[in-house]
């Protein structure tokens, strides 16, 4: 299965008809946050592919959701035989919303362990901020979750995907970094991966 993600910054040339993707090239694309809900309706209608999406800190318009996209935020759901697992916003920094203190995001994981426990294995998860100390911030606003540590380590996914570190990437193995045997993948702006 053919993967496009995105996150917090807009890539023109997606939408347009000079897109570098070509349209049936991809068979899932994956929203890690901060980005209208307009923009992901567009990629999901140019593309003609189910679209995943969990929000960002910045998504201030959560209540619109965007046409034919389903939010995976604290659930665990399956396509195409793959399983995919999503958490939405950042650690807390200033109070607004999507902004979770450790104890929480690891309560939002808790809740799904019968889930968790029932699958047989996890390919995917889907959120906004990074696992801590994988090329996080030191700042309040960009630091990772230890949770998704602990995640990782217990549920070994195939993939962790996420947006939030503002980075350019010269080339598209700098964007991975593999955590005991899970890539943890930084899709600022867009990536394409094979799951």
């Amino acid at each position: 299965m053919k993967v496009l993600s995105v996150s917090d910054r807009i890539v023109a040339e997606l939408i347009s008809d000079d897109s570098p993707v070509a349209k049936g090239t991809v068979d899932l694309i994956i929203g890690c946050g901060d980005l209208p809900p307009e923009y992901l309706a567009k990629l999901r209608v140019m593309y003609d592919v189910p679209l995943f999406y969990v929000l960002g800190n910045h998504d201030i318009r959560h209540e619109i959701v965007p046409q034919g996209c389903d939010d995976i935020t604290g659930k665990i759901v399956t396509r195409g035989g793959y399983s995919f697992i999503g958490f939405s916003g950042s650690r807390w920094y200033n109070g607004n919303q999507n902004q979770y203190h450790e104890r929480e995001m690891k309560a939002q994981i808790w809740k799904l362990w019968f889930g968790l426990w029932r699958l047989k294995r996890l390919d995917a998860v889907v959120t906004h901020a990074p696992p801590r100390h994988v090329k996080d911030g030191e700042d309040r606003c960009h630091k990772g979750f230890n949770c998704y540590r602990t995640l990782i380590e217990k549920y070994n996914p195939r993939f962790f995907i996420h947006g939030h570190i503002h980075r350019f990437f010269d080339k598209p193995e700098d964007r991975v970094t593999m955590v005991a045997q899970t890539q943890v993948i930084n899709t600022y702006g867009h990536h394409i991966f094979e799951l």
